[in-house]
């Protein structure tokens, strides 16, 4: 049995700039994946240089939007349907990310985002997290219920394209020293694991992958994925930054 790549989704987020600034990012970022034959790498560009990057070159990287619409068409001025994604050649998205849900999005609303994505055949990576972490453990029972709440309805047979990241709002933008404690992190996965089996049952919930985002770098990687036993990472600066990105994933390609 041939093992899985070792995911890896770069979010740009509103970043860079200019066209050329992206251009020079994106040449970085493949001649850096082709060093690291282990690792399958998204690139979550912003709408306006998305699609044009996704018609070049697919061999060895996979492109995703940063969010999508509910709708497919209509009168929605300034939105992005999945379909127009999946149609420009986009496979993922990133769908209720910390910085959507700050800005008013809630787990009703992300359920139907992540719906209309899944039905499109689009590669969903919700995201997740708690904006604190108590000592009495009530950012569990957080976490559980956005987990429960924004996946509300999705039937078993999309669970095929879905993705969980876990990225704890506390823990983004910071040091590679102040990212999640490795071992915290694979507690707190192995709960993510067990909510999901709460919704699709133990042998569905278990198969769903998870990945860890929040002030991951090419210092923290490997001890994120191995100890923290993520099957993925989620990042944002390191990956605008392509000398970073290499050593990234070269530490993770073994």
């Amino acid at each position: 049995m041939v093992k899985a790549k070792t995911l890896v989704v770069a979010n740009w987020k509103m970043n860079p700039e200019t066209y050329k600034e992206a251009e020079k990012i994106y040449a970085g970022s493949v001649v850096a994946l082709k060093k690291a034959s282990k690792v399958k790498v998204v690139l979550c560009l912003p709408y306006t240089w998305l699609t044009d990057f996704s018609h070049k070159e697919k061999k060895v990287v996979s492109f995703g939007a940063q969010d999508a619409s509910i709708e497919v068409k209509g009168p929605h001025t300034g939105e992005v349907s999945p379909t127009m994604l999946t149609s420009s050649g986009v496979e993922y998205v990133i769908l209720g990310h910390s910085e959507r849900r700050a800005l008013g999005e809630t787990d009703e609303l992300v359920s139907q985002k992540v719906s209309a994505s899944l039905k499109t055949g689009l590669r969903v990576i919700l995201c997740v997290g708690e904006k604190t972490r108590d000592l009495h453990g009530d950012y569990l029972l957080f976490l559980r219920h956005q987990i429960i709440n924004s996946l509300n309805k999705i039937p078993k047979r999309y669970l095929k394209k879905l993705i969980v990241a876990y990225e704890p709002v506390w823990a983004i933008g910071k040091s590679d020293d102040e990212a999640m404690n490795v071992r915290d992190l694979h507690e707190t996965s192995i709960f993510i694991k067990k909510a999901l089996a709460e919704i699709y049952g133990p042998v569905e919930g278990m198969k769903i992958p998870i990945l860890y985002g929040g002030s991951v770098s090419h210092k923290n990687a490997k001890d994120l994925l191995t100890l923290g036993e993520v099957q993925g990472l989620l990042v944002g600066r390191e990956s605008l930054n392509p000398k970073k990105f290499e050593s990234l994933l070269l530490s993770i390609n073994g």
